[in-house]
């Protein structure tokens, strides 16, 4: 018997989270140029670092033999100024995935369970699979969370509900009015984990204060990333906004030092970089219309969505990822979250998307 046998059933069963294609990866496999390829398939911010991020970062070169701030004083304070919040409200991931698992930590275990939702970001079944916890998928309404369904399954083992709003995979969005109606109704008991990844795409009328929420539902945890909007995605770096007792059990699982110097810095200026946010949201409502305006052309169906991608049915989903990735476009598949005829593609720059549509036809012959 070997060592890793010994590992628990529930480790040993996990099937790891899979990333997008990297570019280098591809252009080694197809002997392609790197600079060749398209990737949309991560749901980063194609405009790249913004100048102000950029200099906070260029700033910290000089302290890097040193560790960061433990505590990130800098950028919570900035978060306290920017949502009215206190620094015990807190916490600071590597990246929100890091928050999601100090939850399962924190919060689950053998004999406890999470609900999320059929077609939900990947990580929250996988965080609650490693904590030893059981893991209660609820089915998807149109693709997106079915509120009262999953308030049904909360049982007396629930201490975990995760919502994803906007959605990813499926970029579904839950009304602000319909997301607090259901907080009324979860028990007191139950960690609300909702995470907003992809918030600073909503358009205005779609935009809800889910932090204004957090004086009245002590259980509610609002997740939040600078990986999309904010282009930080290669510093990872997120945060979570929450109750003090919440934040403070948070702070125990969390490990020492699990945002960098120059991720601290980038994200302190990013918070309050409102023209670089500005471009980013017109650049991505002009790239969703740009995508789904072609697979209207091409009579294709897609999920109407409220994040930086897109997801579009195909049918043999395999066959047309591999066909777009041999003309070097790369896109994501998500048959792992239960949609093997979809594919989802991230919004980019103008031309890469017209690459990407030029490439479809193609790939779907």
């Amino acid at each position: 018997m070997h060592l890793c046998d010994l590992a628990p059933a529930h480790i040993q069963a996990i099937s790891p989270y899979q990333p997008g294609k990297p570019i280098a990866e591809l252009a080694r496999e197809m002997g392609l140029a790197e600079s060749s390829i398209v990737k949309l398939a991560s749901n980063e911010n194609p405009l790249g670092v913004g100048e102000k991020a950029r200099d906070a970062i260029l700033a910290t070169l000089g302290e890097l033999a040193r560790y960061p701030d433990g505590n990130g004083f800098e950028l919570k304070d900035a978060l306290c100024r920017r949502y009215g919040v206190a620094m015990d409200e807190i916490v600071l991931g590597n990246g929100s995935n890091d928050i999601l698992e100090m939850v399962a930590g924190a919060f689950l275990g053998p004999g406890r369970a999470a609900v999320y939702a059929q077609h939900a970001f990947a990580v929250y079944p996988l965080a609650t699979q490693a904590a030893g916890a059981q893991g209660i998928q609820v089915p998807a309404r149109n693709f997106g969370h079915d509120l009262e369904a999953m308030l049904a399954a909360i049982t007396p083992a629930t201490r975990v509900v995760f919502i994803a709003n906007p959605n990813n995979p499926t970029g579904t969005f839950i009304p602000g009015a319909e997301l607090e109606a259901f907080l009324a109704r979860v028990p007191a008991d139950v960690l609300v984990v909702l995470d907003e990844a992809y918030t600073e795409y909503l358009a205005p009328e779609q935009r809800y204060d889910a932090i204004s929420w957090l004086q009245r539902y002590p259980n509610l945890l609002v997740s939040r990333t600078f990986s999309k909007a904010y282009g930080l995605a290669g510093l990872r770096v997120g945060y979570g906004l929450g109750n003090p007792k919440v934040i403070d059990l948070l702070n125990r699982v969390r490990q020492p030092f699990n945002v960098c110097i120059p991720a601290l810095a980038a994200a302190a200026a990013a918070l309050f970089d409102e023209d670089y946010l500005r471009r980013s949201y017109e650049l991505n409502q002009a790239g969703m219309a740009q995508l789904t305006g072609g697979f209207n052309r091409l009579g294709l169906d897609w999920i109407p969505s409220a994040g930086n991608f897109v997801a579009f049915k195909v049918g043999d989903a395999a066959r047309v990822n591999l066909r777009l990735l041999q003309q070097g476009v790369i896109v994501r598949p998500i048959g792992g979250y239960g949609m093997p005829e979809w594919l989802r593609v991230s919004i980019g720059l103008g031309s890469e998307n017209a690459r990407f549509l030029e490439a479809l036809p193609l790939a779907l012959d």
